[in-house]
């Protein structure tokens, strides 16, 4: 058994340590926000949060999960980081086929907790690794300043 805390939940699986956490997310949870994209952690749609930081779940091992604090899409709004960013997404009307948006955000949330009042370089160098096949980066910095605003404003 691999116990960890799956958005703030006591959470234990019984599955092959080395099975990517992307597949303990997806097939054995059933939480599908968190996506597979390349499988080499190259794109960013496997993003998660362990212990706060980012994390490529597609390339990590369920065992490297164990005793940590695990936040999915599915629970990073719990944050009020988090719902800034998920609010920003939608006013600023980032999503075009979506797909990516999940590992977009987490980048972005982990960013903004590590960085408050990003400049468009830090944007661009912490959302390195996360690729939008829609081009929507320009709507994804917007959003990303509109949610650092409202961080602050709190």
């Amino acid at each position: 058994m691999i116990e960890f805390t799956l958005n703030g939940k006591p959470t234990s699986v019984d599955v092959p340590e080395d099975m990517p956490l992307l597949w303990v997310v997806r097939d054995v949870l059933g939480m599908y926000g968190t996506k597979f994209g390349c499988g080499i952690a190259q794109c960013g749609a496997c993003t998660l949060h362990i212990d706060g930081e980012t994390q490529r779940s597609c390339v990590t091992p369920v065992s490297e999960a164990a005793g940590r604090e695990i936040t999915t899409i599915e629970g990073v709004g719990a944050k009020p980081s988090g719902k800034a960013v998920q609010d920003a997404w939608l006013n600023r009307e980032v999503v075009q086929c979506g797909y990516c948006q999940s590992g977009q955000i987490m980048s972005a949330v982990a960013l903004l907790e590590a960085n408050p009042a990003p400049t468009d370089e830090d944007i661009d160098a912490g959302m390195t690794g996360n690729i939008c096949r829609c081009g929507t980066y320009i709507r994804i910095r917007e959003a990303i300043k509109e949610a650092a605003k409202t961080i602050e404003a709190k």
